[in-house]
């Protein structure tokens, strides 16, 4: 450890005291398996968002998978399946990729679901 990343810690800042005020909410499907997700994006996420848009060489289709797929980065912090849960970007990303047609369906429907009732401006 650096000594700025000690002066950091002394000081209370840095990723770790960002990350203990991010508020999250968790939804549960039928079969028990659970998504965290965060309550809020950054400024820095929605200009991505409203950037995908912008992309006339993509297909509507295309923008779309990119779009839920950034959306589930951003706010993703944690997925439970069958007992195991989740929480690197990696793994997260990773087993998104591998779902099931029935499970990115309910990935896709809850964060539509989360970011309605969040950022009804934006549209998924």
């Amino acid at each position: 450890m650096g000594r700025r990343a000690r002066k950091r810690q002394r000081q209370g800042g840095g990723e770790a005291a960002a990350a203990a005020t991010v508020t999250t909410s968790t939804y549960t499907d039928d079969e028990g398996n659970s998504l965290t997700l965060r309550d809020e994006l950054t400024a820095k996420t929605v200009a991505l968002l409203d950037k995908l848009e912008a992309r006339p060489a993509a297909s509507a289709y295309d923008r779309w998978q990119r779009r839920v797929e950034l959306l589930f980065e951003r706010l993703v912090t944690r997925w439970e399946i069958s007992g195991l849960p989740l929480e690197s970007q990696k793994e997260l990303l990773g087993r998104y990729r591998l779902a099931s047609e029935d499970e990115r369906r309910w990935v896709r429907e809850t964060i539509a679901a989360h970011m309605r009732e969040r950022y009804p401006e934006i549209e998924i």
